[in-house]
């Protein structure tokens, strides 16, 4: 599967996880139920990747972690905010860029319509 359509089962898992949840849970409760779903799916997903920055010749354990990844292909990271700002975008590239995959989505399950609360996100490498 490529990422485009990874990207398009990961939103209709999404999307019945936000439809059986609704909005105002914490962020941690919907990355778990989508988790348990891509998994359903019969996906390879990663929950809580650490990520590392590589600086110069230096390995640095920064703490980084991608909410989920999944096939090693797609980064998924989960919100349950008021508003998307811009930090998020910044903050999904950053794990693209990191992890060397192409594309992201960040999810923001704090909305009345999830088609509202996702972004996808770009690396041009």
């Amino acid at each position: 599967m490529n990422e485009n359509d990874l990207s398009n089962l990961v939103i209709n898992r999404a999307l019945k996880v936000h439809t059986a949840l609704g909005p105002g849970l914490l962020e941690s409760s919907y990355k778990e139920c989508l988790f348990y779903e891509l998994r359903q799916s019969g996906l390879f997903v990663e929950k809580e990747k650490a990520l590392p920055l590589v600086y110069g010749d230096v390995k640095l354990e920064c703490g980084y972690r991608v909410d989920l990844m999944v096939e090693r292909k797609l980064v998924i990271e989960t919100k349950a905010v008021e508003l998307i700002s811009d930090i998020y975008m910044a903050q999904v590239l950053t794990y693209l860029r990191l992890s060397g995959c192409r594309l992201g989505l960040l999810l923001n399950f704090n909305v009345r319509s999830l088609r509202s609360g996702i972004r996808r996100v770009v690396n041009g490498l």
